[in-house]
């Protein structure tokens, strides 16, 4: 699937030659220790690389057209050491490609106030260059995030690594495959969309396939392979009984399911899938419990052929690895209003990640009442408590539009005992009808994203990576005043669209 390596962020530094090569070592130097005190805080997610100092526009053009051109690189940090006339930066900025990060800082923290004097002022004048460097980002209408601060503050520190786990998801929805097992479900609308748009938008390739080319592969899975994974399913959940005993071949058709479906989607390259339960071709069971693990190794999955879904998943697992923390497909079920806090409990059929779990998942086999095929295996298990973000994509038919809603997991009021599916209990800000009201009116889906992993800064940043609308219900949200905020984006976005 992706690369385990550790992306890059491209590191440039800009002056002029009009201060001499003595003070433009020295910008080198500080440039230097500038990318020590980010890297070495060792909280960020990417690599800084490290670029000459760049002083004039055929440079600057061409190492930015090399950021384009170098897989590895998902993004570009810009710091205005010195004063960077800007015209320089035109053909660059306008060649770029990549994600821009327009760094404002400066390698001293404090001023010497008694020792200050000229050389000082023109080799620390960042607070004079990186103005300029707006202004031509402006100018150009460049799509750009600004962090202003001293490179050694932790909060500083944050918003960089928040806006590099967007760059990290926005470089892996740009090269992703997806495939579609079958079509959405009949009759649904918000599952579908233009995957021709999406893939001029964002980069993923959506195509489908037959089931029945997956069932083949299922079928040729050696009973070894089986066997193996079998055990391994042994050694990380805990087991129903009945799949040690009389169940135990429904167990072992699921580790087919999961070893064939593995094999097609390494073999074909892709990222992300999405099955249907009314178009299972000649599998004997809705793939469950394979599912479930292909998402937690970081696969994008949408249910009923939901692709959209399925690629905001893959994209938002890519920004959240390494946090130790978990992402899911989710789906709003249904609510409870009280007494108490109000509080949504979401789930779907069988196929909620198993990287936002509590405690270790128990693996079982239960009915499913739809499908028409035998009782699936999967795992079930409460969501672990703490902050998280639920997002969803929708395709309004001349744009997409997301909207997210910051919430808070929780566990349960009271045992689940009859409810044979993984789940998450949430209560979203800033309340259930608050939340419910403005979801509905921005026509944002019923499947969804949830994550634990990363924050709103984080898909703010994306969005805007994409130039995509974003819509946002945090504490601070009002039904009017969101209605107000939609009938204000409708206006933007259409002008922006041009005749």
């Amino acid at each position: 699937m992706s690369s385990e390596h550790k992306p890059q962020l491209w590191f440039l530094t800009g002056s002029q030659a009009l201060y001499g090569e003595e003070t433009l070592a020295q910008v080198a130097g500080q440039s230097s220790q500038i990318q020590q005190l980010l890297a070495g805080s060792g909280r960020i997610s990417a690599e800084l690389v490290g670029k000459p100092v760049l002083t004039g526009p055929a440079a600057i053009r061409r190492v930015m057209l090399e950021a384009n051109a170098d897989p590895a690189c998902i993004g570009v940090i810009a710091w205005m050491h010195t004063f960077s006339p800007a015209k320089m930066w035109i053909t660059g900025l306008d060649a770029l490609r990549k994600p821009l990060l327009h760094l404002h800082t400066q390698l001293n923290e404090t001023l010497p106030w008694r020792s200050i004097d000229m050389d000082y002022m023109n080799l620390n004048q960042a607070a004079h260059g990186d103005r300029e460097f707006g202004y031509i980002q402006t100018r150009l209408g460049v799509a750009r995030k600004t962090v202003a601060g001293h490179a050694a503050d932790p909060s500083l520190v944050t918003r960089i690594d928040d806006w590099a786990r967007a760059a990290t998801g926005h470089n892996h929805l740009r090269s992703l495959r997806l495939a579609r097992f079958g079509d959405n479900m009949r009759d649904v609308a918000v599952t579908d969309g233009d995957k021709v748009e999406a893939e001029l938008k964002f980069g993923v390739s959506v195509n489908t396939y037959g089931v029945n080319d997956l069932v083949a592969l299922v079928d040729a899975v050696s009973d070894s392979a089986v066997a193996t994974l079998v055990a391994e399913y042994a050694d990380s959940y805990v087991l129903a009984p009945e799949l040690r005993g009389e169940r135990h071949e429904s167990l072992r058709y699921a580790a087919r399911i999961e070893l064939g479906l593995r094999q097609f989607l390494t073999e074909g390259g892709f990222g992300a899938f999405t099955t249907n339960f009314e178009d299972l071709g000649g599998l004997r069971q809705l793939p469950g419990l394979a599912v479930q693990r292909l998402m937690a190794d970081g696969y994008g999955f949408g249910g009923e052929g939901d692709w959209k879904t399925s690629a905001l998943l893959a994209a938002v697992k890519a920004m959240g690895r390494g946090t130790g923390r978990g992402t899911s497909f989710m789906e709003d079920y249904t609510y409870h209003f009280g007494p108490g806090e109000a509080k949504i409990l979401g789930a779907h059929m069988l196929e909620v990640c198993p990287s936002i779990a509590a405690h270790r998942p128990s693996c079982e086999i239960h009915p499913l009442g739809i499908g028409g095929r035998e009782d699936p295996v999967r795992l079930v298990f409460d969501a672990a408590p703490g902050p998280g973000v639920v997002v969803g994509l929708s395709d309004l038919g001349d744009r997409f539009r997301f909207v997210a809603n910051e919430v808070e997991v929780v566990s349960p009021d009271e045992p689940l005992p009859n409810l044979p599916v993984a789940r998450a209990v949430w209560k979203p800000a800033p309340s259930l009808t608050t939340s419910a009201e403005s979801w509905i009116t921005a026509g944002a889906p019923h499947h969804t994203v949830l994550s634990q992993a990363v924050g709103t800064d984080t898909i703010r940043d994306f969005t805007h990576m994409l130039n995509v609308e974003l819509l946002v219900i945090d504490h601070d949200t009002t039904t009017a005043a969101f209605g107000d905020r939609i009938r204000w984006n409708q206006a933007y976005y259409r002008l922006a669209q041009g005749f």
